[in-house]
């Protein structure tokens, strides 16, 4: 296995690390961009089963252990997904810290051969060996589902390790997270849409759905019963049926982003706004639930300057992570639902701050979440 670690000063991660053992590069790939290396723990093994590697990254346990989901997807180099690991990581600090629960950020990938299926027998070995990983790392790592990863596989991983939650409810988990992650999310877009159009309601907006999995379809239909016009795609042809059944405009995968509309709604992954289509987007609001919406954060500035309001992602999608939180801290539904509806106010304090301050969104949700990685630090730096 090869880890590089950093070991956390006064609860921050630092910014230079030592490899316990040879730790992969992960600048000069191509694929998906150079990631900032300011992690407390990347950790890679190729399974004794699979054949197939597993990866955890650990950005921050500043706050508490580090909670993200595991996903399974193929990628051009084993490179990518650490990458991926490490820039969705950081991404699950910010989100943790802006909801203000105490958790700090981690992910997990299982690196499939890009263009395959992983089934059956090599995919419960891949979820056996991923479990070890997660074992290995002795609570500071808790694991959920994530793009490609199902109830039932998490019931794998748990053969190997405690260290799971969002098992499923007949599991004594709390069930699939992704309607609080809707929930969240429509919640983020009402107050998107107050700041943009001067009031929150949803009725009568045009709003474009990139991706209908699990989260995209709930909030989907959660926008549909709040009286929103829809407008619809996914790489699955047969989601289309939920688009007839909601009586939303279905429009080709590769056209939805560029869809004439009030707010865009990024549901599948990463890197839906990026260089080649920033300037041709036709929306006020960008907010929906995919981590890492923008293929570049510099693109945060470019959306401001069209006047295009984003929401931050780790903001509007972190309903699904106070769900999970809930599992590990005694679940009650009604207060993962007021802490998802929270998210309203939560982002319209940061949109305010943002037009109080002249930075973009973006900037101001990271200072949310560094005043409270920061108040963590501060008793060990008067000790």
């Amino acid at each position: 296995m090869a880890v590089a670690t950093h070991k956390p000063t006064n609860g921050r991660p630092t910014s230079s690390a030592t490899a316990e053992s040879a730790a992969p590069e992960v600048t000069e790939a191509p694929g998906i961009p150079p990631v900032p290396f300011d992690h407390e723990q990347l950790a890679i093994r190729r399974g004794d089963r699979s054949g197939l590697y597993s990866i955890v990254a650990i950005h921050s346990t500043a706050l508490g252990p580090a909670l993200g989901g595991v996903r399974l997807w193929g990628y051009p180099a084993t490179i990518d997904a650490a990458r991926d690991a490490l820039r969705l990581a950081m991404g699950m600090t910010y989100k943790a810290a802006a909801a203000r629960l105490d958790l700090g950020g981690g992910k997990g990938v299982i690196c499939a051969p890009p263009g395959t299926k992983v089934e059956g027998e090599r995919r419960r070995a891949a979820l056996l060996d991923f479990g070890d990983l997660v074992e290995s790392l002795g609570g500071r790592y808790i694991t959920a589902e994530d793009v490609g990863i199902c109830p039932d596989d998490l019931i794998a991983i748990r053969e190997r390790t405690e260290h799971v939650t969002g098992l499923p409810s007949e599991r004594g988990g709390s069930g699939d997270p992704s309607p609080f992650t809707a929930m969240g999310v429509e919640a983020a877009m009402r107050a998107c849409c107050k700041a943009v159009f001067g009031e929150p309601d949803l009725a009568g907006r045009t709003v474009a759905v990139v991706g209908l999995g699990h989260v995209g379809s709930g909030l989907a239909q959660r926008l549909a019963e709040a009286g929103a016009r829809l407008v619809v795609s996914d790489i699955v042809p047969a989601r289309r049926a939920l688009a007839d059944e909601l009586g939303a405009a279905w429009v080709d995968p590769g056209e939805t982003m560029l869809a004439e509309c009030d707010v865009l709604a990024p549901c599948a992954l990463g890197g839906a706004v990026h260089a080649g289509n920033v300037a041709d987007l036709r929306c006020r609001v960008v907010c929906g639930s995919a981590n890492n919406q923008l293929a570049d954060e510099s693109l945060a500035g470019v959306l401001a300057q069209r006047d295009i309001l984003y929401a931050p992602d780790f903001i509007a999608n972190a309903g699904g992570l106070i769900h999970v939180y809930m599992e590990i801290t005694g679940y009650s539904e009604e207060r993962a639902t007021e802490l998802a509806l929270g998210i309203e106010e939560t982002l319209g304090q940061v949109l305010a701050t943002a037009a109080e301050r002249s930075i973009t969104p973006l900037d101001a949700a990271r200072e949310l979440a560094r005043e409270r990685l920061d108040a963590a630090a501060a008793p060990a730096l008067r000790d």
